[in-house]
């Protein structure tokens, strides 16, 4: 396995980087998102996690995908409206990816080799699925897509995970 920082990733706006250049050393959380997806509210809570921890070091990282059921159907240019209009989205967003099956995003091939907290692991089960990453590139933890992003659960996970 190649060190995940070190992946390289596309931007929504179309710039090259990797992960550790686009999450910026920073404790992050990467969603994978949908912009018509029964859980899209769930943008709301990320980006309130966004400003509660920023300044902590940390960040979410929204990856938006249209593998499940085509929710999220939108260009570049929708998705990054979609998400500053309705939800006033400040937190990072790469391209959109596949992140199951043969030809899931390198990123993702590796996410999915962690368990969630019922000891499973594989294929993301939908939209919203949240993977816990610290500053090291390491995977902390793994969240099913109805796990709200402010449960108890991943909030005790960021805290723990953040520089002191």
């Amino acid at each position: 396995m190649s060190d995940l920082l070190d992946l390289p990733v596309t931007t929504l706006q179309g710039e090259a980087t990797t992960l550790g250049e686009l999450t910026g050393g920073r404790v992050a959380l990467v969603v994978n998102v949908a912009s018509r997806c029964g859980l899209t509210p769930q943008y709301t809570q990320l980006e309130a996690l966004q400003r509660e921890y920023a300044d902590r070091g940390f960040t979410v990282l929204g990856v938006p995908c249209n593998q499940f059921a085509g929710q999220e159907p939108g260009t570049a240019a929708e998705i990054e409206g979609f998400c500053s209009a309705t939800y006033g989205i400040t937190f990072p967003m790469t391209a959109k990816v596949e992140v199951n099956g043969e030809d899931a995003d390198p990123l993702y091939q590796q996410l999915t080799q962690v368990p969630d907290l019922a000891g499973e692991a594989g294929p993301v089960a939908w939209n919203f699925e949240k993977f816990l990453v610290a500053a090291d590139g390491a995977v902390l933890a793994r969240f099913r897509p109805r796990t709200q992003p402010d449960s108890p659960e991943v909030r005790t996970a960021i805290e723990a995970a953040l520089p002191a």
